[in-house]
């Protein structure tokens, strides 16, 4: 699954926000983007996006978070030790931004929420962006493969392998 050697996957990152009680904040998309198309019942998804040019992996992480969710308030917990990637289905719609790709290979990031609920806002646009995301919900980490597309299952199934430990709630 490491795909960091190919010049065809687009950098991005995905990040795992967790709430005291260890579950994990997951937003429904509106519609199909380009080739991340989205599949009845796999609507849902976890923060992710692209890495700018020369920018840090964690920076992407915390700058996406407070682009798709409107979240300030988090701290870094972990991250997973290798790049994930996967394919974009087949696709012969309109150019898109990703269009070029075969697919994103994605560092991702476990960040603990340390702010209010009222904070969370998933349908933010920022500049002529259009809403990627109707709602948001948190859901415990184990259910995350089952409510994603089924081309990011895989990358899903790993993450929720190495961020296990960031689903159990914190002593109080």
């Amino acid at each position: 699954m490491d795909a960091q050697a190919k010049p065809d996957y687009r950098p991005n990152v995905g990040i795992a926000l967790f709430n005291g009680r260890g579950q994990v904040l997951m937003a429904q998309r509106l519609g199909n983007s380009g080739p991340e198309i989205i599949a009845p019942g796999h609507e849902w998804q976890m923060p992710q996006g692209g890495i700018d040019a020369d920018e840090d992996p964690l920076a992407a992480a915390f700058r996406e978070l407070q682009e798709e969710t409107n979240v300030t308030s988090a701290a870094y917990l972990g991250e997973t030790a290798s790049w994930l990637s996967y394919d974009f289905p087949p696709y012969d719609g309109p150019l898109h931004h990703l269009s070029g790709y075969r697919g994103q290979r994605q560092k991702w990031f476990a960040l603990r929420f340390t702010g209010d609920e009222s904070e969370i806002d998933v349908t933010l646009t920022h500049g002529n962006a259009v809403p990627e995301f109707a709602e948001w919900r948190w859901q415990d980490l184990a259910a995350a493969p089952g409510l994603v597309v089924p081309f990011k299952r895989a990358v899903y199934e790993h993450v929720t392998e190495a961020f296990a430990g960031f689903a159990l709630a914190p002593a109080a």
